[in-house]
């Protein structure tokens, strides 16, 4: 397939943009102190409100919840409030930073899933590193949230975490570092593979990466029909197999070694590339953990999804340039961005609005799917996925997921696609119009540099 080819003026310029956003960043925090802040959205006509909102009229909905405690979802906003949990030891690209540093990240998600999914969400960071006492602490926060995300947290301990917590919390938890990520990569390779022309089936993929997004999106993508036989994962120490002695049994890369690389390949990147269709990165940011040499010993056409944060494995047009075919990265500033942003806002509001209990890989199927669906006009090269700014794609996938937690009996509230949709679409659509109301008032201040 034809490529771009840039000269050293447009890579240059290209590098600049990419730097841009890290620039700025200090500075429109400082200004802003943060990101988020609490507001009401109950009326206030005048002081006396106050008796009805606060004590003494307050009363009375305590009185009914504990009666009744379903009642709980009608009269708070337990319902559409989740918190976002983490303890801060792998942040995006900057490893164990601590809970106060990562701090900066947990509000951005909270600010994302309330822009993009009329979600209200609380960043909670946790000093404590031990797994035990993050899964205690969140299963006690369960009375006044609906639901719990999950980021940022190191492996392998997140995925015992995650697994514990669904298995005994009574609301969704979802690790996005997981779930969201691998959603968003299957969306993103069903219209890779249309705009190559290549089946789930006959494809070989390498991973590069078995932390918690690589080893998710693999187990996720094999379920959706990808061969794992064929498929080689590759970590820090080489390609992944039963030559492996260093993981421990029941471990997701102990399964991968078990289930992947069935010819028995060793070796590194560059030995695992060889011959394959698509590569999945998620470790180590670039430039320069991809060679471009590496790329050109792939499959004919092939699909190139680097996805390291904040710069990916190599740079998108080194790898057009190797031979790819088709390339994506996380970051929103290149063509096909594949981040777990254009879900997770979604499926929370598709959850939420049902009250699933959990949050099943067939309602990331559904999310994948709608997503993938929803790309505006022809799939290319460049254009595999939808923008952020496409807001249809939001209500789309709640609808689906709602959709697909009732059809699995994992639902407690009843909607019909056309009750959901619109649902959605009016809970982001007050979210976004709040804020620009906001900003139009001076409310939320103009930023200037000058």
């Amino acid at each position: 397939m034809a490529s771009q080819k840039l000269d050293e003026k447009q890579i240059q310029e290209l590098l600049d943009k990419a730097k841009e956003p890290a620039r700025v960043a200090v500075k429109m925090h400082a200004f802003y102190q943060g990101k988020m802040s609490t507001i009401p959205k109950c009326t206030i006509r005048d002081i006396n409100d106050f008796a009805i909102w606060y004590t003494p009229g307050v009363a009375e909905p305590c009185r009914v919840i504990a009666d009744s405690p379903d009642e709980i979802y009608k009269l708070t906003n337990k319902g559409n409030t989740i918190a976002v949990v983490s303890d801060g030891t792998r942040v995006l690209g900057l490893g164990d930073i601590g809970p106060e540093a990562g701090l900066p990240v947990m509000e951005g998600k909270c600010l994302l899933f309330k822009y993009l999914g009329g979600v209200d969400a609380v960043p909670i960071m946790l000093d404590a590193k031990d797994p035990d006492a993050l899964i205690e602490t969140v299963l006690r926060l369960q009375p006044g949230f609906g639901g719990i995300n999950l980021e940022d947290i190191a492996q392998p301990k997140c995925f015992r975490i995650l697994d514990e917590l669904r298995e005994k919390a009574q609301i969704p938890i979802w690790h996005d570092d997981q779930q969201g990520t691998a959603t968003v990569t299957l969306a993103g390779l069903m219209n890779a593979l249309k705009v190559v022309g290549k089946k789930k089936e006959d494809i070989r993929i390498t991973f590069i990466g078995s932390g918690a997004a690589g080893s998710a999106c693999a187990r996720l993508i094999f379920s959706w029909g990808v061969n794992p036989e064929t498929t080689t994962v590759v970590d820090e120490n080489g390609i992944l197999g039963k030559h492996r002695r260093d993981f421990m049994e029941g471990t997701p890369a102990y399964k991968l070694c078990q289930t992947t690389n069935v010819e028995g390949r060793e070796g590194g990147i560059q030995e695992a590339l060889k011959g394959s269709d698509v590569v999945i990165a998620y470790s180590k940011p670039g430039p320069g953990t991809i060679k471009p040499e590496w790329i050109s010993d792939m499959a004919e056409d092939p699909i190139v999804f680097t996805c390291a944060n904040p710069v990916p494995e190599i740079w998108p047009w080194e790898a057009e340039a190797a031979g790819a075919a088709v390339v994506a990265t996380g970051r929103s500033d290149f063509p096909n961005q594949v981040n777990n942003t254009l879900c997770f806002p979604a499926i929370f509001r598709g959850v939420l609005d049902v009250r699933a209990s959990t949050i099943s890989d067939e309602m990331c199927f559904a999310s994948a799917e709608a997503l993938a669906g929803a790309t505006e006009g022809p799939l290319d090269q460049y254009h595999i996925l939808p923008k952020l700014t496409e807001s249809s794609i939001f209500p789309l996938q709640a609808a689906a997921v709602g959709m697909k937690a009732q059809e699995q009996g994992l639902a407690q509230v009843k909607m019909t696609r056309e009750q959901l949709l619109g649902h959605a679409t009016q809970a982001i659509s007050s979210a976004q119009s709040a804020t620009k109301a906001l900003m139009r008032e001076a409310y939320i201040p103009k930023y200037s540099e000058s």
